[in-house]
């Protein structure tokens, strides 16, 4: 992990802001903090923070409010941390640019987890994107639109395909059954979303030994779906 990295802490909570301060402290790393989203977004401007903890209930706005003004301008990396454990709230935050959901309470080993892995997809963002995709087994060639399991070429259909590539090209990240649905169909329907859930099965089947214990593929219940990036 990269300890040059400067952390945005906008919590208006002063325990939490504080635990979490503490807990970005264990890593060496250096934090600045807002309590309102006015702070935060003046701090956005002016500190240029590499990545960002959010709480969405904040005294002056709405966390949400935040990360859309902020995707209005900026890829900055959002991770939101909320005692909001609905799972619609969490696909809203998700659907606006969140690249990650924490539900309060958790411990310091679980926020660190998710840093680590924000900040993986982050520096991986930052070189050119792989035509080629290796995890364990698994080969996903993103050009010659090729998948190859333990050496084997495993087929997909050219539907199934684009999900995969979706998946690995997001590694790490949920994503939500809206956003793959409006990123591979170009639409949010129903009928879509059973179809999603049938081609997921279809290559879940292809790709996993044991389905109900997925390697490669994991699901977020009531939210989307996740590609391991192990």
């Amino acid at each position: 992990m990269d300890n040059n990295k400067l952390f945005l802490v906008v919590e208006d909570d002063k325990q939490i802001r504080s635990f979490i301060r503490f807990s970005l402290k264990t890593q060496n790393y250096r934090s600045i903090e807002a309590t309102n989203g006015k702070e935060a977004l003046n701090a956005i401007v002016t500190k240029h923070p590499d990545i960002i903890i959010l709480d969405l209930g904040l005294p002056d706005m709405d966390g949400l409010s935040i990360i859309k003004q902020v995707r209005s301008f900026s890829d900055l990396p959002i991770i939101v941390v909320s005692a909001r454990d609905q799972d619609q709230e969490k696909i809203e935050a998700l659907d606006a640019g969140a690249d990650d959901y924490l539900t309060k309470p958790f411990s310091i080993n679980e926020l660190l987890a998710r840093l680590r892995v924000i900040l993986r997809h982050s520096k991986s963002e930052n070189v050119s994107t792989p035509q080629v995709y290796n995890v364990d087994d698994l080969e996903v060639d993103l050009v010659k639109h090729r998948v190859l399991l333990s050496g084997e070429e495993i087929h997909f259909t050219p539907m199934e395909f684009s999900i995969l590539a979706l998946l690995v090209k997001n590694a790490g990240k949920v994503l939500t059954h809206s956003y793959i649905l409006k990123e591979v169909w170009g639409s949010y329907l129903e009928s879509d979303a059973q179809s999603l859930r049938v081609f997921m099965a279809n290559i879940r089947r292809k790709l996993e030994k044991d389905p109900t214990k997925p390697h490669y593929i994991f699901t977020e219940v009531g939210i989307g779906y996740r590609f391991t990036n192990e």
